[in-house]
């Protein structure tokens, strides 16, 4: 064993420990959070604003504090940048984390000096507590990958701002800055596929023991190492290659053909990361779904997602939160945000202790006829049918075809297949028979001769990556969205549908 995964044991262990611990108590930690965002709030001009002075439980809380999302919250973020303080949180934020909006444009997202904490500490909390489960600490004496953003950064306001992977990129310790590729300099190319050559020269011939990364991009990095060594595995090129870190998507789609390009064992460790803050990690190798953050400065409340468009929505704390529901999340945080809709619809599989599932996005659903079908149905549909029939998924996304010539409406999935099946035809009626079974309003729909059997059309090879790459959102954080309730991805994907 050498130095630091010999030093990284017993720190490992107290925080593995610190985490079982902090299981037990996670609904007391999320009433003490509340107070004391409350108390710090108190004294900003939104604290101000909701009269938090009279606030002295969650039911008042609600009442004072509506919900927002980011357009609501637009103009407290024009005020910081104008050079407040106090505005959403004491004093300015350090800095700005910039992501792109589906309806918004570019989000600027504070992170506080009590915020930071949240995402730099979890990150390294994940890593630890493999460590403690499992004992397995030889990968930190290895070269390590953070496939992210570019970490320079710019002033929005005096503020620093860029990707949430380029900031922390500048909180990674010291002490393991010597593992870290690639280097700052190639971190800092946007131009994705330059800088994926770039990645590929520094690291084909490195001890990697450790690639982080969402899944699509992660896939591309391997398939480029797989080309430049005449067609051998990732654990052939990198033999002491043990642990995947990913977040961002759903990882099933991906992961028959990543297994594939690994060509060996490997542990996983799944996380659930956002601009917002880093909200849950996948603390066990043995058990399904994600351990909720609950004491890291952010109180959570859950929405049923089917009420989500209501006036007045019920709002839960974590203590009512039941499983198998599918909920939106709400954040508020030591960043200043307050009420904040995320976006993302979560499912609790357990409440002793509080693991999840990330089930989707709210606006990323289709419901052109009152079906409401969902991510997680359209995922679970078109992968149990791949497992069937053995058939490797790249990349797909479904939008509804409304207008159509003298036929009844459907449902257009546009799928690009590593091996495509046999018959796609019989596959696509395999896909629909799943979807029916999960979503009893499409099936509804099907029966009531409203809508017809769903059609996949087939995406050429590297058709996403090339799409991706024509609207300037190829690597780094961007992903493609599982499903539209309109035609504008549709309608672009057109173009790339094998002839």
């Amino acid at each position: 064993m050498k130095f630091k995964s010999l030093l990284a044991k017993p720190f490992a262990s107290i925080v593995h420990n610190k985490i079982k611990k902090e299981m037990l108590k996670a609904v007391e930690d999320q009433e003490a959070i509340l107070q004391e965002l409350v108390k710090t709030g108190r004294k900003t001009e939104f604290g101000n604003e909701h009269h938090f002075n009279a606030v002295q439980s969650y039911d008042e809380f609600k009442q004072a504090v509506p919900l927002r999302d980011y357009e609501q919250f637009k103009p407290y973020i024009q005020r910081i940048k104008e050079g407040k303080q106090n505005v959403l949180w004491k004093g300015q934020p350090i800095y700005f984390a910039k992501t792109s909006g589906t309806t918004s444009g570019v989000k600027y997202i504070p992170i506080s000096k009590d915020s930071v904490n949240n995402h730099i500490d979890t990150a390294r909390n994940a890593l630890l507590n493999y460590m403690g489960e499992t004992g397995n600490s030889a990968f930190a004496d290895g070269k390590m990958i953070f496939l992210s953003g570019s970490p320079e950064l710019e002033r929005v306001g005096g503020i620093p701002t860029g990707r949430l992977s380029g900031i922390v990129n500048h909180h990674i310790p010291r002490y393991l800055r010597t593992n870290q590729l690639p280097s700052y300099e190639t971190n800092c190319i946007e131009d994705w596929e330059t800088k994926l050559d770039k990645i590929v020269e520094e690291t084909i011939n490195q001890d990697m023991t450790l690639i982080s990364g969402i899944p699509p991009w992660v896939q591309m990095y391997f398939d480029r190492l797989i080309e430049r060594t005449n067609g051998k595995r990732i654990k052939e090129i990198f033999k002491n290659f043990d642990v995947m870190v990913y977040g961002g998507v759903n990882f099933e789609p991906y992961r028959a053909k990543l297994m594939a390009s690994i060509g060996g064992p490997i542990h996983t460790i799944e996380t659930f990361p956002a601009s917002e803050g880093f909200f849950a990690f996948q603390d066990s190798q043995e058990q399904e779904g994600l351990l909720l953050n609950t004491n890291s400065g952010i109180y959570y409340e859950f929405i049923p997602a089917n009420e989500i468009f209501n006036e007045n929505p019920t709002r839960l704390s974590l203590k009512d939160v039941q499983t198998g529901v599918n909920y939106a999340m709400i954040i508020n945080s030591n960043a200043g945000l307050w009420g904040y809709n995320l976006g993302d619809t979560v499912k609790f599989i357990s409440t002793n202790p509080y693991r999840l599932l990330v089930t989707g996005r709210i606006k990323h659903f289709i419901s052109a006829f009152g079906e409401h079908v969902i991510g997680e149905e359209v995922e679970y549909s078109l992968m149990r049918a791949a497992a069937e029939e053995n058939v490797q998924i790249t990349e797909f996304t479904v939008a509804p075809k409304v207008q159509t010539s003298g036929e009844l409406p459907y449902h257009e999935w546009f799928v690009e297949f590593e091996n495509p099946p046999a018959d796609l035809s019989a596959f696509a009626n395999r896909v629909d028979a799943n979807l029916r079974q999960k979503n009893i309003y499409y099936d509804d729909l099907l029966r009531g001769n409203i809508l017809q059997p769903l059609k996949i059309r087939n995406i050429r090879k590297q058709g996403f990556i090339d799409y991706m790459k024509a609207i300037g959102k190829l690597g780094g954080q961007n992903k493609v969205p599982r499903l539209s309730n309109d035609r504008k991805l549709a309608d672009e994907l057109s173009a790339y549908i094998q002839q």
